[in-house]
């Protein structure tokens, strides 16, 4: 099984898109830039910790085996 096929992954993936569109859209021109960038990468910083989280755990069941 994949990172991709986890429910909290894919809803993660919805979040980040989202908060790209609103950012990119809603956000005054002089904030786009920093505090945009800021909370676009955040958003994503989450996906990356459930993507670190599922191979941690993959990689013990690995070394466990042997």
């Amino acid at each position: 099984m994949s990172y991709k096929k986890l429910e909290i992954w894919q809803l993660a993936r919805e979040i980040v898109i989202e908060i790209h569109e609103i950012t990119i859209n809603h956000l005054p021109k002089f904030e786009l830039y920093e505090t945009g960038s800021q909370i676009r990468r955040s958003s994503k910083s989450t996906r990356l910790n459930i993507v670190e989280g599922y191979g941690r755990r993959v990689y013990n069941r690995i070394l466990l085996s042997f």
